[in-house]
């Protein structure tokens, strides 16, 4: 805990270190706004259009939430299921590495085309991009025990499932944060590119309007607040981890 507001220093720090150098380097060599926008013109042009930009960040952080969400218990059911049972192991790893493989951004238009411009697809997009990760961390976490442990609660005859939630959760509790931390900066992307294909709204489709207009101001600026997010939202997984995970102790 003592920790925190030393990392959080050094993360503003190291971030208005950058911002001054970008800005220096565009006033110094009068690099056009339609090429690389300075850093004061991305936040004038953040605060004059807020409402704008206020409601496209509250649709996509909802549509990437819901997709994380959504993802993630299927990839931890997915993962408990084959716990319990072996034998879809095999099955359920083919169907999710097909997943994995598949390009999203050839799905995304046809999802578009198939279900409309609201949020659905955008939702399953991002639902598929954080399904596969949580899915291997989960598996791989069930399967990290200690062998010594694990012969000590055979020898007192605990059942399948007092093993599963006794030993192989709290097994898997940091490889699901693990997963976590990679899946929704993934959500926040899912979202924005599904959103590309096709929306009414949301930071993908401002971001789209600014780049088809060469309006770059106005799309660095739902840059940096997605990068602003995922930096929040990894912070705060951190944060919930050392919560959660108690029993790590504070040096971890």
């Amino acid at each position: 805990m003592k920790n925190i507001p030393i990392n959080l220093f050094l993360a503003v720090l190291v971030s208005s270190l950058l911002l001054c150098i970008w800005e220096w380097g565009v006033q110094n060599w009068h690099v056009p706004r339609y090429i690389l926008p300075a850093p004061s013109l991305i936040l004038r042009t953040l605060s004059d259009n807020a409402a704008l930009y206020t409601q496209a960040s509250l649709l996509t952080f909802s549509e990437a939430a819901l997709g994380l969400l959504i993802g993630a218990s299927l990839g931890f059911l997915t993962a408990s299921l084959i716990q319990f049972f072996p034998r879809l192991e095999e099955g359920a790893m083919t169907v999710a590495i097909l997943i994995k493989s598949t390009p999203m951004v050839a799905i995304a238009p046809l999802l578009t085309i198939w279900l409309g411009f609201g949020i659905l697809p955008k939702i399953i997009i991002t639902a598929l991009l954080t399904f596969f990760p949580v899915l291997v961390n989960a598996l791989s976490g069930f399967h990290a025990l200690d062998e010594g442990l694990l012969n000590t609660f055979r020898s007192w005859n605990a059942s399948r499932s007092e093993i599963f939630w006794y030993m192989r959760l709290p097994s898997a509790l940091p490889y699901l944060f693990a997963a976590l931390k990679v899946s929704a900066p993934l959500a926040l992307i899912g979202a924005v590119v599904a959103e590309w294909t096709g929306a009414s709204g949301g930071l993908g489709r401002t971001m789209w309007l600014a780049y088809s207009n060469l309006n770059l101001p106005y799309l660095f600026a739902a840059v940096f607040i997605l990068a602003v997010a995922g930096m929040l939202v990894y912070s705060s997984l951190n944060w919930l981890e050392r919560r959660v995970i108690f029993w790590r102790g504070e040096s971890w």
